[in-house]
């Protein structure tokens, strides 16, 4: 009963959070446009910027510091110049279709203008919600771990400058989209984009298609740099699957480890559903549609880019060229071919939509390493395995209580009693626990909290927390170009509940602290401690513990663990601050030699290491000759992080270090690289003013 209670509460909030909404929905498009490309997910694996505009990505123009759509976080490997809605039909009255749309080609980041036809309110940035108690977005009303919320019209002609938007005869719609992100590890590797459109004008608009024009590029920027000219974006291999209607691309030069993966977009669903078939000029075709076409030019008449509203609504309707459409004209094997080429899906037509209406089209963007060990360049069912899965996962979401998909309640999948079909529903493994490493010399300790235990899950009621699993990277994992966290985390060890069968059931007396303990500016009780030994000082580890529960047999579960990268620490062991003046201040390694296993390949990634240093100092490194090489200022919690070492190989900027140790890159102050030679520093104590030396030596 108490569940029941504690349902209809956030219900009743739930109502009433809608009614605001539907407020803002109406009001929204009366004042100048203020766009916002700010946000970008963060707490999955896949970073997706959003915009209030109606577009997705940033074209890379706010790259490298901010992700277009990475995945895995933090590989530098990128999916996507930049995607933008599409919305088509008929003002009735009208004989030829309007189209309004978020981006049509790369010119649309340069300038607005160039496809960019929706517009928002002045002060309406994206909102970020969190269903995430500790999440500083946290909101009843969330629907996932991260939702972003955003507003837009197509209704006007010109911007808040004056300056008109070219070619664009306006639909009279408002759009309300929300976009849903989870950090499971089951479901951190797409992002639900869900468009409510809603006819504000006074006109009944008809045969309505919604799509999502894509232009996608899967490329690893950590070792092509800069994306920019043909050579980045003319790798893109193509192709649908019209069983889970998911468009997707692929690096057709890819190599295993760089650019081993896929994007696709995949429509979910709509509001009202269509049927999968609908007779449409006197032929049965599909109500999902998938149609690509090239850059630039081409001599294929199938991939002409359209250049006016008839051209996007014909494409809007399946068709390449004339009636040509995927597999019925279009042979699917000449898409997988390197070109640089858009991607679009659509659902309709809906037959009309009357003033004051709305319809719901939802899809996801969806992303998956390749399966396997074939040539990345290649395209295999059998390498499409996991965006299989992914993209089911995505649809798992979406449906919600429906879980056999078929539209309707069926027998005990009303799981809160409302009544009707609760989408945007997944199985929920316990919360990740609150987790604090301390670097040391050669060791790391890791603590952590009792919250996942008081986890209750959604769908038995139940409190089900059964264990915690650790995990760590290898030394090195850090070392290469393509960087994928969640596959180069390794369990440690695992500790359960006892009385049952489920896992070990080892019990929590090897860790569990006899009294929590806290941190300067953290109060969380940690209420677990595991030390771990031998570890390489100057060397990158990622930390990490997970919670468990005990599955749901009764509903068909098994066991769930919570994300691994959801609380991850990313720390560098070595010595802690020191103050002891007899303690000798030295470097590493010593003599440095150029090239080595730990380093880049370039003289801005070097790296060597001061040690033993106080926790507020100068260092300064001299040549023989008494000339100023470099001056730095330490203080413990800044150890050099900002180098482009780094930047390359950790570029989320958590590194934790011990406080006693600092990075340098082998650069001088005069902006050079240091030549072979000996080398002399002094290291004076910012508090005490006493004074160390010692020498080190490269050779290069």
């Amino acid at each position: 009963m108490k569940f029941k209670s504690a349902f209809y509460i956030l219900l009743l909030v739930f109502v009433l959070a809608q009614t605001t909404k539907s407020q803002q929905f109406q009001n929204i498009l009366t004042k100048p446009t203020d766009d916002d490309n700010s946000k970008f997910t963060t707490v999955g694996n896949i970073g997706l910027t959003i915009t209030n505009f109606g577009t997705y990505g940033h074209g890379f123009s706010l790259w490298p510091d901010q992700p277009s759509c990475e995945y895995p976080k933090g590989s530098g490997i990128e999916h996507l110049f930049d995607g933008g809605l599409w919305i088509g039909g008929f003002v009735r009255g009208s004989s030829t279709p309007f189209v309004t749309t978020g981006a049509v080609d790369a010119t649309s980041v340069s300038a607005r203008g160039g496809g960019f036809e929706f517009t928002n309110g002045q002060g309406q940035k994206v909102v970020e919600r969190s269903s995430l108690f500790d999440s500083p977005f946290y909101q009843p009303t969330a629907i996932s771990h991260q939702d972003f919320v955003m507003n837009y019209t197509d209704s006007n002609t010109v911007l808040s400058n004056g300056e008109p938007i070219t070619g664009h005869t306006p639909l009279g719609v408002v759009v309300r989209q929300e976009t849903y992100a989870w950090n499971f590890p089951f479901a951190d590797f797409f992002v639900i984009m869900n468009y409510t459109i809603k006819n504000t004008s006074t006109k009944f608009i008809d045969s309505v298609y919604v799509g999502l024009w894509t232009d996608a590029v899967v490329r690893n920027t950590k070792i092509t740099g800069r994306p920019s000219g043909s050579a980045f974006f003319n790798k893109g291999g193509n192709g649908y699957n019209d069983s889970i209607k998911i468009a997707y691309e692929f690096d057709s030069n890819g190599d295993p480890g760089f650019t081993d993966s896929y994007i696709g977009i995949q429509f979910l669903g709509a509001e009202p559903r269509l049927q999968d078939k609908i007779v449409l000029q006197g032929d049965s075709v599909s109500t999902v549609n998938f149609v690509s076409w090239q850059f630039r030019n081409t001599d294929d008449p199938n991939f002409f880019a359209p250049q006016d509203d008839i051209g996007r609504y014909s494409k809007m309707q399946g068709y390449f060229g004339g009636s040509n459409r995927w597999k019925d004209g279009i042979n699917p094997s000449s898409l997988k071919t390197p070109s640089n080429r858009s991607i679009f899906l659509s659902n309709g037509p809906f037959s009309s939509i009357a003033p004051g209406d709305s319809i719901n089209v939802v899809f996801a963007i969806v992303t998956a390493k390749k399966f396997g060990d074939e040539l990345a360049s290649l395209d295999t069912e059998e390498q499409k395995r996991n965006l299989y899965i992914n993209a089911d996962w995505a649809l798992r979401a979406y449906f919600g209580e429906d879980r056999n998909r078929n539209g309707v309640l069926d027998p005990n999948e009303d799981l809160d009693g409302n009544g009707k079909i609760t989408r945007y529903i997944l199985p929920t493994p316990p919360t990740p626990p609150k987790v604090k490493v301390v670097p040391d010399n050669q060791k790391a300790t890791i603590y952590w909290d009792r919250r996942a235990e008081y986890s209750i899950d959604p769908i038995s009621g139940k409190q089900d927390f059964e264990g915690y699993k650790l995990y760590r990277t290898q030394a090195g994992f850090d070392l290469t170009q393509a960087q994928d966290l969640q596959s180069s985390l390794v369990v440690l060890a695992e500790f359960d509940s006892t009385g049952n069968s489920i896992g070990y059931n080892t019990g929590f007396s090897e860790v569990r602290l006899d009294e929590p303990v806290t941190f300067p500016n953290d109060t969380t009780l940690y209420f677990y401690k595991f030390e771990l030994g031998n570890l390489l000082n100057g060397w990158q580890y990622v930390y990490s513990v997970t919670a468990f529960d005990e599955g749901d047999p009764e509903n068909e579960l098994d066991v769930l663990e919570s994300s691994a990268i959801a609380n991850y620490e990313r720390i560098v062991p070595g010595t802690p601050a020191n103050e002891n003046t007899d303690v000798e201040i030295g470097v590493y390694p010593n003599p440095y030699y150029g090239n080595a296993v730990w380093d880049g390949s370039s003289e801005r990634l070097r790296k060597i290491y001061f040690y033993n240093l106080p926790a507020e100092c100068e260092i300064t490194i001299y040549t023989l000759s008494g000339d100023v090489v470099k001056r730095i200022n330490h203080d413990a919690a800044s150890n050099g992080s900002d180098l482009r070492w780094f930047q390359n190989y950790s570029s989320d900027d958590k590194q934790i270090f011990a406080g006693g140790e600092h990075a340098w890159d082998l650069v001088t102050d005069n902006d050079q690289a240091i030549a072979t030679g000996l080398y002399l520093f002094t290291v004076k104590n910012s508090r005490t003013g006493d004074i160390k030396t010692g020498k080190f030596l490269v050779v290069k």
